[in-house]
């Protein structure tokens, strides 16, 4: 899981020990510090400006410090007191072409007058036009923390896109209209190149992979399996494609790739769903029929949370108790695997989607609480959808029952409860697949993000 490095600033007029009329100083150390030690227990890095910022000089010193710091995501402005407003303004403004988030954060209580200096600055902002994140919280209260660090993980996210190129093999899968993207609205929204290759390249390089390297990726994939590796051409072929992605994407610097898998590549040299499952367990957020909305979520999910993502089908909603059936073709990463069925292995088995067939990974998802969500557009316009999921295991005696009611039992399966109106859900989808996340945090760091990069988030 990503940890967001930022700015620390404390401002306020009344410094340097100041005392107030009652002998007490306006900025209050000891809160300070426990703000400082909340943000960084709450997974935050911290980069501290030793001194308190009130004058032009002193605002100008501290923002252009951390304008040059590639790597920051942030800054949290923390209200030591109240403040001259047009004494910060100016550097706060320079900073924010930056684009790194900028948070103020006003400690609730009386003693101080910390709520003055806080709201004066939100006013400014607002006056000029510069996007922010206003928390008034304490620092022992998560729901406020989380505001603050939710933004962070935005803003990281949003800085780390910011220059990358992401890669695509081969053309348009299974004629998908609602995955094409624009190349020049991916760089004037998300600053994202979008490089190509054809899938032959790819083809090529697998060929080349040795024994050797088959060997030591045989060991180091069959832990995370309970049945055997199947000792065949299909899975020998399936295994070279997942070493090709690797050493590719490698090569090229891609952030992360999107591959046409059918029609082409799974006709001509093996189906993707093994290699796809592979690089999602390894925490690379990637996607299938070069649908680039599931690869920015799908990309988004992996980076914020601590387990990989699964994308699939939304292949049945029961309306009647939320109940959302994800089913992707093969693809799945084996970490998550829950107790009922472990990761195990099937031959990819739809000849209309891949005649090269190939092996590909068959299990039911671990339980949990997190996110369904993905990217899209409504006339050109991004918007993504995002909705509270549960994650659950049916009984035992229900398992291979509610596996055949598709017709297809041996691909991975998730079983989840929507957290939402399902029928504003249903209307507002805008494909058939559906990312699943693990972690209760996504949900506001993805609206967050949207937020940060002009999208519409739907968050139901």
């Amino acid at each position: 899981m990503i940890k967001p490095k930022v700015g620390f600033i404390v401002y306020g007029v009344h410094k340097d020990g100041l005392l107030d009329p009652m002998g007490t100083p306006f900025i209050d150390e000891a809160l300070v510090g426990a703000a400082r030690q909340s943000l960084r227990q709450a997974g935050l890095e911290l980069v501290e400006h030793d001194l308190v910022i009130a004058s032009r000089e002193e605002a100008r010193a501290c923002f252009a410090k951390y304008k040059k710091m590639d790597d920051l995501d942030a800054v949290v402005l923390f209200s030591g007191t109240w403040v001259w407003a047009a004494h910060l303004i100016a550097a706060i403004r320079d900073f924010s072409f930056s684009g790194k988030g900028i948070v103020l954060w006003t400690h609730p209580g009386s003693q101080g007058w910390r709520p003055v200096g806080g709201l004066v600055m939100q006013a400014a902002l607002k006056e000029v036009g510069i996007a922010h994140r206003f928390v008034y919280g304490a620092h022992d209260d998560a729901a406020d923390m989380n505001k603050i660090v939710s933004y962070c993980l935005a803003a990281h996210e949003k800085n780390s896109l910011n220059m990358s190129t992401v890669g695509v093999f081969g053309g348009r899968g299974m004629g998908q209209t609602c995955g094409a993207a624009d190349p020049s609205q991916w760089m004037r929204q998300f600053g994202i190149d979008i490089d190509s290759r054809d899938t032959t390249e790819l083809i090529k390089t697998a060929g080349e992979v040795s024994a050797e390297e088959i060997l030591e990726a045989r060991k180091a994939i069959q832990p995370l399996f309970a049945d055997p590796i199947p000792d065949n051409e299909t899975a020998g072929k399936s295994i070279r494609l997942y070493l090709a992605l690797k050493k590719i994407v490698a090569r090229e610097k891609w952030a992360t790739y999107t591959i046409q898998s059918f029609p082409g590549l799974g006709d001509d040299y093996s189906a993707t769903c093994f290699a796809q499952s592979m690089m999602l367990n390894e925490g690379m957020g990637t996607s299938t029929l070069s649908d680039f909305n599931t690869l920015l979520t799908s990309k988004l999910l992996s980076d914020l949370s601590e387990d990989p993502v699964y994308y699939g089908d939304l292949q049945h909603v029961d309306k009647s108790n939320n109940e959302i059936k994800i089913i992707g073709d093969g693809a799945c990463p084996p970490s998550l695997a829950g107790t009922l069925e472990p990761a195990g292995f099937a031959e990819h088995g739809i000849p209309t989607e891949g005649e090269a067939g190939g092996i590909s990974v068959k299990l039911v998802c671990k339980p949990g609480k997190g996110v369904l969500a993905r990217l899209g557009r409504n006339n050109g316009a991004f918007e993504m959808v995002i909705t509270r999921c549960t994650v659950f295991e049916p009984s035992a005696e229900e398992l291979e029952k509610r596996k055949l009611e598709c017709g297809i039992p041996f691909w991975p399966h998730a079983f989840v409860t929507a957290h939402c109106d399902i029928e504003a859900l249903l209307q507002a989808w805008n494909n058939e697949y559906a990312v699943l996340g693990y972690g209760e945090h996504l949900y506001d760091a993805l609206v967050d993000f949207c937020a940060l990069t002009g999208i519409k988030a739907i968050a139901l």
